[in-house]
């Protein structure tokens, strides 16, 4: 008798985990879910100026307008995550440098961009809304965020589905 598979463990990294990361992490849970993708999905920023505090309130309003709930707590990416997942996804090029820069030299986690899998724009950054900007969704920009993350999301579930 085979022991199942053990679940996916994928981690979504921004800059202070309250914007991207969150949205990204229940987007990633749901279409993982959706695909019948066994997974954990956690998320964490790689500054420590927000740790402890819940998703920006822009951030939740755009989940919940699409059905999700942010529940966590903005967290600060350890060493320790670098074993205790098998992808890291950053949303943009900085955080994929400073994970990089963290990483133990046995780190068993993959280091990847978000949009890697978001075929409008493969390996682009996502833009970090928190100081708004000049998109005309009404949350300066979190809509559009959100578009890309759930794009990306749905490939990575696609091709974890093709994988297993």
């Amino acid at each position: 008798m085979t022991s199942p598979t053990p679940p996916l463990r994928v981690l979504a990294l921004c800059l202070g985990n309250i914007c991207r990361s969150p949205l990204a992490e229940a987007l990633l849970r749901r279409e993982l879910e959706a695909a019948g993708v066994r997974a954990t999905v956690d998320s964490a920023g790689t500054g420590d100026w927000h740790v402890g505090r819940p998703a920006d309130p822009r951030s939740a309003e755009v989940a919940r307008t699409h059905g999700l709930v942010l529940n966590g707590r903005a967290r600060q990416l350890t060493a320790q995550d670098f074993t205790d997942f098998d992808v890291i996804v950053a949303m943009d090029a900085q955080n994929l440098h400073d994970a990089r820069q963290l990483a133990p030299v046995d780190a068993r986690a993959s280091l990847h961009l978000m949009r890697e899998w978001d075929a409008q724009a493969p390996g682009a950054d996502v833009p970090d809304p928190y100081y708004g900007g000049s998109d005309s969704d009404g949350l300066g920009g979190f809509e559009t965020v959100y578009a890309m993350l759930e794009r990306s999301a749905q490939a990575f579930a696609a091709q974890r589905k093709r994988a297993d």
